[in-house]
């Protein structure tokens, strides 16, 4: 539930600051991915950024911990994100 709140909060910051009125639509998919892909399609997809290893494994660390969340919840965070998007983008 913590991690939820955290990322909604992140997402709010990130797209609805004044300079940057228009959401990221790569923003959401990274976070949909986030919530959304397996493990090892997800490592694939962070190797684009060519992070550190350490990183790496702290953001696994935290998708098992979001992995444990229901799809009925996961679904939830989709349709606030959706929501956050379309004030944003007004």
């Amino acid at each position: 539930m913590r991690l939820s709140v955290c990322l909604l909060l992140v997402t709010l910051a990130l797209c609805c600051y004044q300079a940057n009125a228009v959401v990221c639509p790569a923003l959401f998919s990274e976070i949909s991915g986030f919530l959304f892909i397996n493990e090892p399609v997800f490592k694939l997809k962070l190797a684009k950024y060519d992070a550190p290893p350490e990183a790496v494994a702290a953001i696994l660390e935290v998708k098992k911990c979001t992995d444990q969340i229901s799809l009925e919840k996961h679904l939830l965070i989709e349709k606030v994100q959706e929501k956050i998007a379309e004030k944003c983008d007004r």
